[in-house]
């Protein structure tokens, strides 16, 4: 399981890089894999902000704050931020490709939690954890632009909470209810998987 925490964010970004063409190239790749490492070291040396109890709230909280929705969500913000900001620089070469700067991100993060999770050997956090990584940072740019404003902010606002939910439930052996929440959670991956195929089909 560890080996797949492992493998799982570089594989699925090569993936994804065949699929569609990543905007985010050259120095604005290279700012996510600094970038990445920087926030996994750094969460590595403090350690969990909540500290988890049992499978209530602060529980879900964990998973919103130390293991699901922020790490995944940072590297979204980040480069919303460096595309924003003409003071730092052209970090970013054209439009920001959120998915590709987030997944890159992901991969020295998914790299170091493997380590230190490897110890607990949780199907949990080793083999979901980077699946819901991903599901937010390959679902939530499909719905950044070019969709209805209200629909464009509950996926953005739900999503990573959704996730965390998803966590939480199976996390608390609550298997089916955790499955259900994951395949809502798959779905906007899904969408941007199908679409970015569909646009390699067109433009090869």
């Amino acid at each position: 399981m560890s080996l797949f925490c492992f493998l799982w964010m570089p594989l699925f970004y090569l993936f994804w890089r065949s699929l569609s063409k990543p905007e985010t190239e050259g120095s604005g790749g290279i700012w996510a894999l600094i970038l990445g490492s920087v926030a996994a070291f750094v969460q590595f040396l403090l350690g969990s902000f909540v500290s988890p109890g049992a499978f209530g709230f602060s529980r879900w909280l964990s998973a919103c704050i130390d293991i699901v929705t922020l790490p995944a969500v940072l590297p979204l913000v980040v480069c919303r931020f460096l595309s924003r900001r003409r003071s730092v620089g052209r970090i970013l070469s054209g439009a920001p490709n959120y998915a590709h700067f987030a997944l890159l991100w992901l991969i020295p993060v998914s790299a170091i939690r493997a380590v230190s999770w490897s110890a607990q050997n949780n199907p949990a956090l080793l083999v979901l954890t980077p699946i819901l990584w991903t599901a937010i940072a390959v679902g939530i740019p499909v719905f950044m632009k070019g969709t209805v404003r209200i629909l464009r902010v509950l996926v953005m606002v739900v999503l990573p909470f959704l996730a965390a939910t998803a966590y939480w439930a199976f996390f608390a052996q609550r298997t089916v209810l955790g499955f259900l929440l994951l395949g809502v959670t798959l779905i906007p991956m899904g969408i941007s998987v199908i679409g970015s195929f569909y646009r390699s089909c067109v433009h090869s």
